[in-house]
């Protein structure tokens, strides 16, 4: 235990082993609380102390970061309520409708979840957690125990562990022993990639619908089992930036409901009563919208609760102080207060406003289980969609507790067509995927597949845009009408991968539809199976295969022996993959299996960019992909080491967003590599790094200037960010016509919808292919700028110009985004494994 700890034990003339009374941080820590940055471990430590010491405090460790640190849960009430808090929660669940049975009526406790530091950087978060813990289970407070009477509260002190040491961890190495408050020195200069992110430089508070990472997908398993009613997303922002809470601004999602606005309203109204009475500074209803779904104050209000954000100043440029523009010092300690005092006060206004939320949140759920939502009555997924895209979409459904079904009859709909873009109607075939609106998850399913969501006000804070069923790349219907479903729904079982066929078969073949498939495709190659693609399409024993399709001939993997048939069909079971085996390799129409268009595919020995020239949540998102959705090798090499002699060890070379300044004899040796086969695949804004360079044909679109007229000059100071958004994308999909022919665009279908979130464009290569762009024709979904629309039409998406033996892949849009677009997965991995044919 630390030094504090054991000198209180000593003084209170107690044994070593004896049980110790409760501590404050500052009695606890080996420093003052609010005078250093405090080590997870230590904060944990804190955690356990308390829960050790006090009977209304429970301690749970739910899971653990990639880099192995606890993810804790601190569940806080009345030593009566701890008692029962099983039957508790399931009262909440049966409120929810999520379990069968009535709440007992002794058991109506509103449940407060308070969350910390999912952004690490923002550490006065994560330091606020140990005083909001120690207010709450004091003993000689009469006002937080008759609260706790009647309230349950959940408190996560970290969500982000990994992000939040490699900033303390940074500042404690580099910080002088008095504080310089001055911005310009050492402790605010955080490095790259900062503390913001989580080990594989994710940012949490995206990622709270999609749970790509295992910090999400722990604590929403948790969280779905509790249910909270309302639940508070604890941020830092900048140093000059006074407070923020609730109210939150505009736009609203439409499916929040009049009493969360109206509670938002009440919590506001209580926050400011306690920082007028201290004189701080606070601010409401302006930057922070609730549109995005995937946010830590959307996505709990899409599960019944009232979520909401705290803002204090601060971030990772503060450290222990900061000077202000007015002249004073922002102290952690101020930081600590201020988020304690509005953590506290959440609770004060749960408990006063305890009967109306019981009440609320239970019309809350009834609504969402009468399927009265939204316009929507079914969303419905054909079975005919790719097996690989239909097993990832149910698996988000389960992470998510969405209910689904199967059509158990064929009949017509009308509704939105995914695929076409727009109303129509639709011939539902019996066996097709169907997610009703009425369940309990209703206004998150309504959220999650609404083609558009409505948009009160165009200045968004996130991107507007986000529907599944063109993230998953699938044929689906939103339809106005409830059809008819039998609960659950189960895939096609893998079919025999023999035929009955005792002969050794001449090639296994599969066609290259959905990501799975590139999963598939990897596992086989780092198995030391050798395969070819399909550029084209062909038939064989009676099966049309598209291009793309995958082939692994005997010829090929000879060296094998007959290890080749044991090992390809032992993955196939593993990854649960469709395969063919075929006995000839004569084609009844097309090219035959040793044709030159069945193109062999070398394992890329491939190399992603690190480093401060590159965008850390880019970086990440590939890093992301590699190493977990992939599960491919990748090396990582900082972007300032790029050399003739570092380049020739790898085939790819993967360019995250970023800035990216090469000096000119990297230039020359990036120019040289490519020139004799290596690839190079560029990525959102890293694109730019080859617009308009010698010997490059890639060149910026720019928009049409147009002279200002003289009334335009005379445009008021006020309303110029309104003005500015009609060059601004935050996030709009674009339908992208294909080149269906073209390796980059295989198992893509018709059209690829592509999420953008930048307004940059490049015109149509004049030496390469554009496998991907947008028509004149094109329109977003979500909002976009006018004028940056106008400038996108005709504009490259994605596409190869080749130099030498080798080239570049132009991914103007970032497929792997927040590692959620999963159609985006296959793309980049179209770009990995095909760009050489």
């Amino acid at each position: 235990m630390m030094y504090r700890f054991l000198l209180a034990l000593l003084a209170a003339g107690l044994p070593a082993l004896a049980m110790a009374q409760l501590l404050s941080p500052s009695e606890f820590l080996p420093h003052e609380h609010g005078e250093q940055f405090t080590p997870h471990h230590l904060v944990v430590a804190y955690a356990r102390h308390v829960a050790d010491n006090s009977p209304r405090v429970q301690l749970q460790e739910y899971g653990a970061t990639p880099e192995g640190r606890p993810l804790i849960l601190l569940t806080i009430s009345s030593e009566e309520n701890l008692a029962r808090i099983q039957d508790i929660r399931t009262a909440n669940l049966q409120r929810a409708g999520m379990l069968p049975g009535t709440p007992a009526p002794e058991l109506n406790q509103p449940v407060v979840w308070l969350s910390f530091g999912v952004h690490g950087n923002e550490a006065g978060g994560t330091e606020s957690s140990m005083s909001t813990l120690y207010e709450l289970a004091r003993e000689d407070r009469a006002d937080i125990k008759e609260w706790l009477s009647s309230t349950v509260v959940l408190l996560d002190p970290s969500l982000n562990p990994d992000g939040y040491d490699r900033y303390t961890q940074w500042y404690r190495r580099v910080a002088p022993k008095a504080n310089t408050p001055e911005p310009h020195t050492l402790e605010h200069q955080e490095p790259w990639p900062g503390g913001r992110v989580n080990h594989y430089l994710f940012d949490l508070n995206r990622d709270w619908a999609w749970q790509t990472q295992p910090e999400s997908r722990q604590r929403l398993a948790l969280y779905q089992q509790w249910l909270p009613h309302v639940h508070v997303d604890v941020h830092e922002q900048y140093p000059d930036n006074p407070y923020y809470f609730a109210p939150a601004a505009a736009p609203y999602h439409e499916h929040i409901t009049d009493w969360q606005a109206e509670f938002q309203m009440k919590a506001g109204q209580n926050h400011a009563s306690h920082f007028d009475k201290q004189g701080w500074l606070y601010f409401t209803r302006e930057v922070f919208d609730l549109l995005y779904p995937s946010y830590g104050d959307t996505y709990p209000t899409f599960n019944g609760s009232i979520g909401m954000t705290h803002e204090q100043a601060g971030h990772g440029i503060s450290g222990r102080g900061i000077l202000m523009e007015n002249g004073d010092t922002l102290t952690l300690q101020d930081r600590i207060d201020h988020h304690t005092v509005a953590a506290l006060s959440t609770v004060e206004v749960a408990y006063n406003n305890r009967e109306k939320l019981l009440s609320s949140f239970s019309a809350y759920f009834k609504k969402a289980a009468e399927g009265t939502v939204g316009q929507f009555q079914s969303f419905v997924i054909s079975k005919d969609n790719p097996q690989g895209k239909i097993k990832s979409l149910l698996d988000l459904l389960d992470r998510n507790q969405i209910r689904y079904g199967t059509a158990t009859q064929a009949r017509e709909i009308k509704g939105y067509d995914y695929r076409a873009g727009g109303n129509g109607s639709y011939q539902v075939k019996e066996g097709d995927l169907v997610i009703p609106s009425a369940q309990p998850m209703s206004t998150l399913v309504q959220v999650l597949f609404e083609p558009e969501p409505a948009l009160e006000d165009s200045l968004t804070y996130d991107i507007t845009a986000w529907a599944l069923p063109f993230a998953y790349g699938l044929k689906a219907v939103a339809s106005d009408s409830k059809v008819p479903q039998a609960e659950g729904f189960t895939l096609a079982p893998l079919v025999s991968n023999t035929n009955g066929n005792s002969q050794p078969a001449y090639a296994y073949l599969y066609p290259w539809q959905s990501f799975s498939d590139a999963r598939f495709l990897s596992a086989a190659m780092k198995a030391g199976l050798k395969p070819r693609l399909a550029t084209g399409r062909f038939e064989l024993e009676g099966q049309a295969y598209p291009a793309g399709s995958i082939a692994f001939t005997r010829a090929d993997n000879r060296k094998l022996g007959e290890a080749f048939d044991t090992r390809i069909l032992a993955l196939a079971e593993k990854h649960q993959q469709p395969i063919t085996p075929v006995y000839t390799g004569f084609s009844d129409a097309g090219f035959d299996l040793g044709s030159e268009s069945m193109s062999f595919i070398d394992m890329p020995k491939t190399a992603l960019l690190t480093g401060p020239s590159t965008n850390a949540n880019s970086f990440g998102e590939a890093w992301h992909y590699f190493e977990q959705s992939l599960d491919y090798p990748v090396f990582l090499i900082s972007a300032e080491d790029i050399s003739s002699e570092v380049l020739s060890h790898y085939d790819v070379v993967v360019m995250p967003e970023g800035r990216y300044a090469f000096s000119e004899s990297q230039q020359g040796a990036l120019g040289e590599w490519m020139r004799r086969g290596g690839r190079v695949i560029a990525i959102g804004r890293a694109v730019g790094a080859f617009a308009g360079q010698q010997g490059f044909s890639l060149a910026a679109k720019r928009p049409e200037q147009e002279e200002a007229a003289a009334g335009q000059r005379l445009l008021p100071y006020a309303g110029q960010a309104r003005r500015s958004i009609t060059n601004y994308v935050p996030g709009a999909i674009f339908k992208t016509q294909l080149d269906t022919t073209h390796p980059l665009a295989f198992g893509l279908g018709s059209h690829y919808y592509s999420l953008k979130t930048s307004s940059s464009a490049f015109e149509l290569l004049d030496r390469g292919w554009n496998a991907g762009y947008l028509s004149e024709e094109a329109t977003p979904i979500g909002f976009a700028g006018a004028k940056a629309v106008e400038n996108l039409k005709g504009s490259l998406v994605f596409g190869i110009e080749n130099q030498g033996r080798g080239g570049v892949v132009y991914l103007v849009d970032n497929p792997l985004f927040r590692g959620f677009w999963e159609e985006g997965k296959l793309l980049f991995a179209n770009a990995l494994f095909f760009s050489q044919n």
